[in-house]
């Protein structure tokens, strides 16, 4: 049975929950369970802080997990990435006081920074030879530099309005792009039912990217319609009663759509209709 963790609270629980039951796993029927048996697919999940699923999945508790990929190497766990998740997307800057930032990187040294991701951090700096001792905090990190705890900060940066009204400014390169990823213990040959979790969980995700486009159009304009929606591989041509006319059927990006349909109308298709895709396999 495969042993899935997932976000209890927080920005990851919701769209993790979400993710799964579009995959076709079960469901709390409460919102409180804390383990949910899935007979039908062979599988238990487990609802747990989302700063702790990589250890439980590092240290081989639970087969895989969902959680950020800041949480997971700010962790330090024996767990890697096995797939990104696209949502819950974050970037983590340093920030110091206006007109006070380092030129470099190597203008930390000495500096004290905080950071609720001191795990993160601290092996960001070591990683690049830069000696800065870390605070740890577990939250406002902005306040820091102002209450005199630290020099510096290191913390999600989102529009940059609450670290302007704090009176800092990011500087020098981003130290991660995080987003939600699956997760699963680095160097054991995949549990039992990790491909199925994957190749569903990558339906879903393609699902959601792409909308099925169909339409008629003239043979002599199918050519062009066709560089239109090229789909994965090629379109799916079939015949109409009238000869003369085809009906296509192809996989669109969803945020193109309007202007393919547009494109369509264009070179003479019609009837062109758009459906939702719910689960794929690619």
């Amino acid at each position: 049975m495969l042993r899935i963790a997932v976000p209890n609270k927080g920005a990851l629980s919701e769209p993790a929950t979400t993710l799964l039951r579009e995959a076709g796993y079960a469901e709390r029927r409460t919102g409180r369970e804390l383990v949910v048996r899935d007979t039908a697919n062979d599988v238990e999940l487990y609802f747990l802080r989302p700063r702790d699923i990589a250890l439980y999945v590092g240290a081989g508790t639970l087969d895989a997990g969902l959680t950020g990929r800041d949480l997971l190497l700010d962790s330090g766990a024996d767990a890697e990435e096995v797939l990104e998740l696209g949502f819950a997307s974050s970037t983590f800057r340093f920030a110091a006081p206006s007109g006070q930032a380092p030129a470099d990187l190597a203008g930390l040294a000495g500096r004290r920074v905080a950071t609720s991701y001191d795990g993160l951090v601290g092996a960001y700096l070591a990683g690049r030879g830069v000696d800065a001792p870390v605070v740890r905090l577990d939250g406002a990190v902005e306040i820091s530099v102002a209450l005199g705890v630290a020099d510096v900060i290191a913390d999600v940066v989102e529009t940059g309005s609450t670290l302007r009204a704090a009176g800092l400014e990011v500087f020098g390169e981003p130290i991660l792009q995080s987003q939600a990823v699956l997760v699963r213990r680095r160097g054991v040959d995949p549990p039992a039912g990790l491909d199925t979790l994957v190749r569903r969980v990558e339906g879903v995700l393609v699902a959601r990217e792409y909308v099925m486009v169909d339409y008629d159009v003239h043979v002599d304009r199918l050519d062009a319609a066709s560089a239109l929606t090229p789909g994965l591989e090629s379109p799916t041509v079939s015949p109409l009663r009238d000869a003369s006319y085809v009906a296509v059927r192809s996989m669109v990006r969803r945020t193109e759509v309007n202007a393919v349909m547009d494109g369509l109308y264009d070179v003479g298709a019609r009837a062109i209709l758009v459906t939702t895709i719910h689960a794929c396999r690619i």
